[in-house]
C-alpha cells in the first residue's frame, strides 16, 4: 500500500511510519499538521502518484479542533475514491457520519488506545484500502443506538453478523468469532443482504449493507 500519514504527535507520526514500511508498505509523505496534509495529497495524485490510504489524525494543528477530519473530508470530497483511516482519542460518532454517507473509497475509524494488535490494525488498514470499512466497536455501537428502519426486521443474530461486518471482519473471521460454521455465516450474510434490499449481483453489497448499519436513523 501507498500511505499518507498526518498527526502531529511527533512520536505516533514516526511510530506509523515505520511500522507500516516494514511491512513492506511505502508512506509518501508523513505531515504534522491539516493544512500540509491537504496539500501532501493533492501534490502526490496531481503528479501522477498513488495513494491507498489516508491516516489521519482529528485533532491536528492549525486549530486543534477537528482541523484533521475536517482535512480529509475536504480530500474525500475531490477524491471520492481514496481510502481514508481516521485515528482519534476521542469516542465521537458524529465525526464518523460524515464519511458514511453516499458513495466513496473505503473508510475506517478507530480508537488510539484501542488498537492492541499490530496486525489488526494493518488488516484495517487493508480493508480501508480495497474500499471496506472498519469502526472501532465502542463507536459502531453509538452510532446503531439510533438504527431503525429495515434494520428491524433482523434477527438479533443477523444484527451480531452485520455489527462485526461494519468491524471489517471477513465471514471466516465471523465464523471464528461466532463459532458458527461457514455454512451458517453465508446464510446469515445472504438473509442480511435480502431484508435490506440488496439483490444478488448488486454492486458493493457489503459495503452499502454496512453503511445503512451504521447510518440508520430513528
Amino acid at each position: 500500500m501507498k500511505i499518507v500519514v498526518a498527526d502531529d504527535s511527533a512520536l505516533l507520526r514516526e511510530g506509523l511510519v515505520g511500522l507500516v514500511e516494514r511491512q513492506g508498505h511505502e508512506i509518501i509523505e508523513a505531515v504534522d499538521d491539516a493544512p500540509s496534509l491537504v496539500r501532501a495529497v493533492k501534490k502526490a495524485l496531481e503528479s501522477g502518484q498513488e495513494i491507498d490510504v489516508v491516516i489521519a489524525d482529528v485533532r491536528m494543528p492549525p486549530g486543534m479542533g477537528t482541523d484533521g477530519l475536517d482535512a480529509a473530508a475536504e480530500i474525500r470530497e475531490e477524491y471520492p475514491d481514496l481510502g481514508i483511516m481516521i485515528l482519534s482519542q476521542y469516542v465521537a460518532p458524529a465525526y464518523a457520519s460524515r464519511f458514511l454517507t453516499g458513495a466513496g473509497g473505503g473508510f475506517g475509524y478507530l480508537l488510539k488506545d484501542r488498537v492492541a494488535k499490530v496486525g489488526d490494525f494493518l488488516r484495517s488498514l487493508s480493508v480501508v484500502s480495497s474500499g471496506g470499512i472498519v469502526i472501532d466497536p465502542e463507536v459502531a455501537s453509538q452510532l446503531a443506538r439510533a438504527r431503525s428502519g429495515p434494520l428491524d426486521s433482523l434477527t438479533d443474530r443477523e444484527r451480531e453478523v452485520l455489527a462485526l461486518m461494519a468491524e471489517g471482519l471477513s465471514n471466516s473471521q465471523i465464523s471464528s468469532q461466532l463459532f458458527l460454521s461457514a455454512g451458517a455465516v453465508s446464510k446469515y450474510v445472504a438473509s442480511v443482504f435480502l431484508k435490506l434490499g440488496l439483490q444478488v449481483g448488486e454492486e458493493n453489497r457489503r459495503v452499502r449493507a454496512v453503511l445503512t448499519y451504521l447510518t440508520a436513523k430513528k
